[in-house]
């Protein structure tokens, strides 16, 4: 009975010990591996998501940065708090940004994750007292201010900006930041909110000696929330911020609006595959180096060639979504086309096939001018033309 026992502590022992080897094993491992280059394997791209937030636990902003190294290009989108949909891990209809008050910051990524139909490794959270002091450092963010504002908003804050090009100390982009004019849209409001990450991620680069020097970034690092460790977050910061500034922008989901239980919600487009679709274009166009069309915005006329109403209209919203500007929309001179058409008016064939796989269309008609009409001079101030077909009723919603 007792060498059973002792067989047994024998086995029990060393069973503990495998344990703590394995254990042991793994965490040397993990500080070995560095996870942006374990991302970097299975993406070429790296994707983040950055969320401005105030002290009670809301997410005021929230983008998703897509960062391709080797050449420094990066895409931004926008997460729109009020983007609405079934929220499994809330249980019912709800604002997205609930998702983050509610269940934090994992389930919030895990959601944004099946919105854009993309992992996102890495986040980064910083409290809006946290910006001030960063913008301080920084020696303020430059900020295009469009028209001058003075005015006291809906909290009894005075708001004085003057306009252009201004250079903001840490409490003026807290008040650019949080200040409501009563005439604001909420369009406005995140307008400014995107400005203010937008000329963060300027004031990264153009104080990177500063900030990757290793005896200051100890000072920097604190006010960042991450969910890597130091090291990490050095290497991931210092990665982005050699960003091509010159040709970084924010796009915005779009959707409609709907009223659900008193709030507002907007509901992506073509339920959320439309995003889908343009974050898959803009990662195409960084990897494939496509730096030509990503620093224009090309014009479209879209013509409604079916008999369906309201479809040129509702492409509008889709192409808005995707960076093109749309001048025109209209009925086409017929409504029987069978195949959707591209006509390409400047001859620039990589930005036209780009359009056309954005739109599943390979149907693509090269043509300096479209035929004398009396719409002649709206035609000649586009850089494509789309007139839909039939085969492009539902393209969207089927995800092809």
């Amino acid at each position: 009975m007792n060498v059973s026992r002792e067989k047994r502590n024998g086995i029990f022992l060393l069973a503990i010990l495998a344990i703590i080897i394995g254990v042991a094993g793994i965490v040397v491992f993990s500080l070995r591996v560095d996870p942006i280059e374990e991302s970097l394997k299975l993406n070429p791209v790296i994707n983040s998501l950055w969320i401005f937030k105030d002290d009670e636990g809301n997410a005021l902003s929230t983008d998703v940065l897509v960062f391709y190294p080797q050449t420094g290009q990066a895409a931004a989108f926008n997460i729109l708090g009020n983007t609405g949909a079934i929220y499994k891990s809330l249980g019912r209809v709800d604002r997205i940004d609930s998702v983050y008050r509610e269940k934090g910051l994992l389930v919030y990524k895990e959601e944004i994750e099946k919105l854009i139909g993309k992992k996102i490794p890495f986040t980064i959270e910083i409290k809006l007292s946290d910006l001030r002091f960063l913008a301080d450092y920084f020696g303020g963010l430059n900020i295009f201010i469009s028209a001058p504002v003075d005015e006291t908003d809906e909290n009894g804050l005075r708001c004085l900006f003057p306009s252009g090009a201004v250079l903001l100390d840490g409490d003026k982009v807290y008040d650019y930041f949080m200040y409501k004019s009563p005439s604001d849209s909420a369009s406005d409001v995140v307008d400014r909110r995107q400005a203010v990450f937008l000329s963060f991620i300027y004031a990264l680069k153009e104080n990177r000696s500063i900030v990757f020097d290793k005896n200051n970034f100890e000072m920097y690092e604190e006010k960042f929330k991450s969910n890597i460790d130091r090291k990490n977050l050095y290497n991931l910061l210092n990665k982005i911020s050699v960003v091509d500034t010159d040709r970084f922008s924010i796009q915005t989901i779009t959707g409609s609006l709907r009223t659900v239980d008193g709030q507002v919600l907007l509901f992506p487009y073509y339920d959320g595959q439309l995003i889908k679709d343009v974050i898959n274009q803009a990662v195409s166009s960084l990897v494939s180096g496509d730096s030509m069309n990503q620093n224009r915005v090309y014009v479209l006329v879209i013509q409604n060639g079916t008999t369906e109403q309201g479809l040129a209209r509702n492409t509008s919203f889709l192409m808005q979504s995707a960076g093109y500007e749309v001048l025109e929309i209209k009925n086409a001179e017929r409504n029987d086309y069978e195949k959707t058409e591209i006509i390409n008016h400047i001859g620039n064939s990589e930005a036209a096939k780009s359009l056309g796989n954005f739109i599943h269309c390979t149907n693509i008609i090269d043509e300096e001018v479209l035929p004398e009409t009396a719409d002649s001079t709206s035609a000649a101030q586009a850089d494509f033309t789309i007139i839909l077909g039939r085969d492009f009723n539902g393209r969207f919603v089927k995800g092809n």
